[in-house]
């Protein structure tokens, strides 16, 4: 008998939060942070970025009534963070999640198992994060069961319902919303620093005398 497991609902991230990391670069958190990135393996299918609150799924084998399930529980700007419990050969994402998660208002897709159906993916404009493609896929008239809004291991990071979720071209980085809060600002300040150091590396001058430069 099939056991769906589903905890509570967390709040949506501030929209501040949310418009403070529109600029944030995942990148810049890693000079920072050493948790809280998922595997580099995990890869958009298009180029994206996104940030959005975490709707986590716990996915075994071939089950896709869990997927969709989620899909109903979606509310404008969740990140649907899908954790393969086994056989990471079989795709739960193709192009009807994707068209109906967008329908709902989804920031992004991950997922640490591959994909199917990427022409569509694209069509439908979803961000997605993945692991490769696959033409072995899911089915929902296999029930074995599954969580949503629990606690899950994706990519081999933690990741807890209601995180803070950045994904971007250079990798995914999730956190509680008040830790993401306090590294984005240090990211862009960060960032700032970066971006007046270029011209200074671009004359062919030594990192090292930026500094000195910057207080003469």
């Amino acid at each position: 008998m099939e056991i769906y497991r589903f905890g509570e609902g967390s709040p949506a991230l501030p929209e501040d939060l949310c418009n403070l990391l529109q600029d944030v670069e995942t990148a810049t958190i890693g000079h920072i942070e050493h948790l809280g990135f998922l595997a580099p393996t995990v890869r958009p299918v298009f180029p994206a970025k996104i940030a959005g609150r975490a709707l986590t799924v716990a996915a075994p084998g071939r089950d896709g009534t869990v997927i969709y399930k989620a899909v109903d529980l979606i509310v404008p700007g969740d990140v649907l963070v899908i954790s393969r419990v086994d056989q990471d050969d079989i795709a739960c994402v193709g192009g009807g999640v994707a068209t109906a998660a967008k329908a709902k208002g989804a920031a992004a897709i991950i997922v640490d198992g591959p994909c199917t159906d990427v022409d569509e993916i694209k069509a439908v404009g979803l961000p997605v994060w993945c692991r490769g493609v696959s033409a072995k896929t899911t089915n929902r008239t296999y029930r074995i069961g599954g969580s949503i809004n629990l606690p899950v291991a994706c990519g081999g990071a933690a990741i807890l319902p209601g995180y803070a979720v950045l994904a971007d071209p250079s990798g995914i980085f999730a956190a509680p919303a008040s830790h993401m809060r306090v590294l984005a600002k240090q990211a862009l300040a960060r960032q700032q620093r970066s971006a007046a150091l270029r011209p200074h590396l671009a004359k062919g001058r030594s990192i090292f005398d930026f500094a000195t430069e910057e207080q003469s």
